[in-house]
């Protein structure tokens, strides 16, 4: 599949369109609907399911340099007035302060500071959600290692310095019940 073949199935999923149609005018810096609903949507389309099948969320990241919990909260609410009709829930996250509260949340794992929302995608703990379409009204894919594996329903560890075994487990254990066609790596890096 082509890039434009993946941004064409990916809107047939009816909550991505709609959040790649109203996110650009929230003018929201460095913004990118990312990971789940992305994939997902290309599995469930291989599988034969609908394109909103297992979907839990849609999350959207976005790039400010004022790192305050009540600047993002402030976000949050706005954004999901904007998003209140869709009836799923939207995950805002600015990635400019992921680090304040990662290790908090995900048990003391170690997580430097991002300086765009694309070092966040690249975070990822698998390499099939290693994806992001900007939310610019350009609608720019980012797959830093391509879509294959995505393509390919295969999933496999991401090197990256906040890779927990553990959490990668329970991530794949969960698809794996919705598209038992995948196929998973062991989480073991070389």
């Amino acid at each position: 599949m082509t890039h434009a073949d993946f941004l064409s199935l990916i809107r047939q999923n009816a909550t991505n369109a709609a959040i790649l149609d109203r996110a650009p005018a929230l003018g929201l810096p460095d913004a990118w609907l990312v990971s789940g609903s992305l994939f997902q949507a290309v599995w469930n389309s291989l599988t034969g399911r609908s394109l909103d099948h297992a979907v839990k969320d849609y999350d959207v990241f976005y790039f400010d340099p004022d790192t305050s919990y009540k600047a993002e909260d402030a976000q949050i609410k706005r954004v999901g007035k904007v998003f209140a009709d869709l009836g799923v829930d939207v995950e805002l996250r600015n990635q400019a302060r992921v680090h304040l509260w990662y290790g908090n949340h995900f048990g003391d794992i170690d997580y430097p500071p991002l300086m765009t929302s694309c070092e966040g995608i690249d975070r990822f703990l698998a390499i099939a959600c290693k994806v992001g379409v900007s939310l610019d009204g350009q609608e720019r894919i980012y797959a830093p290692d391509g879509l294959e594996d995505i393509y390919n329903l295969h999933l496999r560890p991401n090197p990256c310095a906040n890779f927990s075994a553990e959490h990668y487990a329970t991530k794949t254990a969960r698809w794996l019940e919705n598209w038992p066609e995948l196929t998973v790596d062991p989480a073991v890096l070389v």
